[in-house]
């Protein structure tokens, strides 16, 4: 076949000048190409970093064991320490997401000024102070301002700020905030209520015990009535 032109493309993998030869593509299609390229490239970069960092926890998890005085070569911790970095890294993925790329152009235009409520959304996380996980549910609701967000959405914001190290009272925060910021609503409500293990499995070994935090944005701070109507849905079942 023959080609009626020629376009070079230039991008750097790995330190090293990449030509890619395009024939017969318009330049729209030449930029998505390049565009496609690039994203390729900045995958291949992340999966290396990526690999790169599950060996070193591995590493270091392997430390930990024989510092336990644990036998890290017997057949049921050969493993161990690869499974346990991987796993650490699926725990602590919210630190590589981003309220922007999970929302994804799924804020709507809607004359809605009601209160949403989306509740009992399950949450894990891992406590900051003992590396030991907390979990519960989260309530959250929000009055819009003629904009409303696809709900599913709300409980994928809860996963990111969930999978990090957290406190429960900045969890809590940072979850209200990044809707009031990216809704622009006339008030945010969350409440969150976990089973914390550094309570249960050490320290005063509390087994019922549960912790319960809210934070209070715009209407809901400032007025009583619209705070008490969402504090008596979300108690409703």
């Amino acid at each position: 076949m023959e080609y009626q032109k020629a376009s070079e493309i230039n991008g750097v993998c790995n330190g090293k000048i990449v030509t890619e030869y395009l024939n017969g593509f318009s330049e729209k299609s030449i930029e998505a190409k390049k565009a496609e390229l690039m994203g390729k490239e900045e995958k291949s970069h992340k999966e290396s970093e990526d690999v790169c960092k599950i060996s070193a926890i591995e590493r270091a998890y392997g430390t930990v064991l024989r510092e336990l005085g644990e036998d890290v070569e017997r057949e049921g911790l050969l493993r161990t320490p690869l499974r346990a970095a991987k796993a650490m890294q699926f725990l602590t993925k919210g630190y590589h997401e981003t309220v922007k790329d999970i929302l994804n152009n799924a804020i709507f235009d809607e004359n809605h000024n009601e209160m949403v409520i989306v509740k009992d959304i399950e949450m894990f996380s891992l406590c900051e102070h003992h590396l030991v996980p907390f979990f519960g549910k989260v309530h959250i609701g929000y009055l819009p301002n003629n904009k409303v967000v696809g709900l599913s959405k709300l409980a994928r914001i809860v996963e990111i700020f969930s999978r990090r190290l957290q406190v429960q009272e900045r969890l809590t925060k940072q979850i209200a905030t990044a809707i009031s910021e990216a809704l622009e609503p006339a008030g945010v409500a969350v409440v969150i209520e976990a089973a914390h293990m550094c309570m249960v499995m050490r320290g005063v070994q509390k087994m019922n015990s549960k912790t319960v935090t809210s934070a209070m944005l715009g209407l809901f701070q400032e007025d009583p009535k619209t705070r008490e109507e969402f504090l008596s849905l979300i108690k409703n079942n």
